[in-house]
């Protein structure tokens, strides 16, 4: 029995080696989201938030870049506007997860319960479909691996981050920090909403964002979303896509327990 239960933990934490950067670059460079060497994914985590998200549009659109937003079912949840916004402006929407808790603390069944209740939300309110997920933290456990599969998405965390969340933080030190380990073909994580940070972090991210752009371009990258990061992938839609409802009601399946809680 006490190998049975030593077998079960090491099942649900081992993947956690993952937010490990160094390794994960090197041994799952597709989870680290390497991508083609003449892209760099832009993406931003923990929003949406009607404080600092349009912001980040704004600045986005200036630039003309798309990025995909791995969007807090409960954040979503306070302002559905904003996430249909995130998409009419050509962007793409991604998951991570309902609370932003480390997946470690939680049980198999919560872990599904939290990854589900936000995918069906981002689906239901966006009209779209998301294809990635990035746990808080980075954290991935065998849990969450096992909701990917049974949802369709696909665990995608970085090869840069800009340390946006801290109090210490400005536009100047973000941008050292991406740049300090961005190479073509690599994935950003910045952050474009403060519930996990210090208050009012994203002004940094804010202003660092047409340093970054500016410092790609002159390398010759361009800069997109995660959907256009692969080989083969299709650009990253024009601006200005105006957001339409689908044709038809969406079918959701009945996930029984997944919209009674957390976990």
């Amino acid at each position: 029995m006490l190998g049975a239960a030593v077998t079960a933990l090491a099942g649900h934490a081992v993947p956690a080696v993952s937010a490990v950067a160094p390794l994960r670059r090197r041994l799952w460079p597709d989870l680290s989201g390497t991508g083609r060497p003449d892209h760099v994914a832009l993406t931003f985590d923990d929003g949406p938030d009607r404080r600092s998200t349009p912001r980040m549009l704004r600045a986005l659109a200036e630039a003309d870049v798309r990025a995909t937003f791995f969007l807090l079912g409960a954040m979503l949840d306070h302002d559905h506007a904003l996430g249909r916004e995130i998409v009419a402006a050509g962007h793409e929407v991604a998951v991570h997860g309902w609370a932003h808790r480390n997946l470690l603390g939680r049980s198999p069944w919560g872990t599904y319960t939290d990854i589900a209740r936000a995918h069906d939300l981002v689906s239901r309110v966006t009209g779209t479909e998301p294809r990635w997920y990035r746990p808080p933290y980075g954290v991935l456990t065998g849990a969450a691996l096992v909701a990917c599969r049974r949802l369709g998405l696909r665990p995608r965390l970085w090869t840069a981050w800009g340390r946006d969340w801290t109090a210490e933080a400005t536009p100047a030190s973000v941008y050292r920090e991406v740049t300090g380990d961005l190479t073509g073909g690599g994935t950003v994580l910045l952050h474009d909403a403060d519930g996990t940070g210090a208050p009012g972090a994203w002004q940094a991210t804010l202003g660092a964002l047409p340093l970054l752009v500016a410092w790609a371009r002159e390398r010759g990258l361009t800069v997109g979303p995660l959907g256009s990061h692969r080989a083969g992938s299709p650009p990253a839609p024009p601006p200005g896509r105006r957001w339409r409802p689908p044709a038809r009601p969406r079918a959701f399946p009945d996930r029984g327990r997944s919209r009674a809680g957390t976990g």
